[in-house]
């Protein structure tokens, strides 16, 4: 699945994980693969298939499950 960018930086930052989103911001591309960028992602702490849940499961879910970790 393709997230954009700005939509996993925007996670990382509601974490309160700045410095994580800068480093984020140059190293993933702009449309983020989660299969192909799997490693990056859980290199930010990002579990793949939370990410692929999380912007999949359309409306009304926030951020979710995610801030709870």
């Amino acid at each position: 699945m393709n997230i954009d960018k700005s939509q996993i930086l925007e996670l990382l930052k509601s974490q309160g994980n700045n410095d994580q989103a800068a480093q984020a911001d140059s190293e993933l591309p702009d449309q983020v693969d989660t299969d192909q960028h799997a490693g990056l992602l859980q290199k930010f702490g990002l579990n793949p298939m939370d990410l692929v849940a999380k912007f999949a499961g359309g409306g009304g879910g926030g951020l979710g499950g995610l801030l709870g970790r």
